[in-house]
């Protein structure tokens, strides 16, 4: 596996470790439908979160909008939407980007609830 790709896996366990210690359920990772894969899908009551996760290091950071396209939230948004109706669910979706930042102290997270709307 490429250095990339471990740091990337490495992003999202940081990421599903975050979630959970803000008491989000996870209810799966690397959730993959046709040609859509979300990182990670989580749910906090009634509330569905499909998660995208960026890593990144201190040197490489940019807009946060140039990450997702309208390509990538159109997959997103077919995923979840055959998560949900494949368990029935009644629940609310959002779409959140979760941003890890390597630093030299460790990681920095940050959070973004509502990321983008589908609609």
């Amino acid at each position: 596996m490429g250095k990339h790709n471990e740091f990337g896996k490495q992003g999202e366990q940081v990421a599903v470790d975050f979630l959970q210690r803000e008491r989000y359920e996870i209810c799966y990772r690397n959730y993959r439908y046709q040609r859509a894969e979300v990182d990670i899908i989580a749910r906090k009551g009634a509330v569905l979160a499909i998660v995208e996760v960026k890593s990144r290091s201190v040197g490489f950071l940019g807009d946060l909008s140039d990450t997702i396209n309208q390509k990538k939230i159109k997959l997103l948004v077919l995923a979840a939407d055959n998560y949900v109706q494949e368990r029935k669910l009644d629940v609310e979706v959002r779409f959140d980007i979760i941003l890890v930042i390597k630093n030299k102290e460790g990681f920095e997270v940050e959070h973004v609830k509502n990321a983008f709307y589908y609609f």
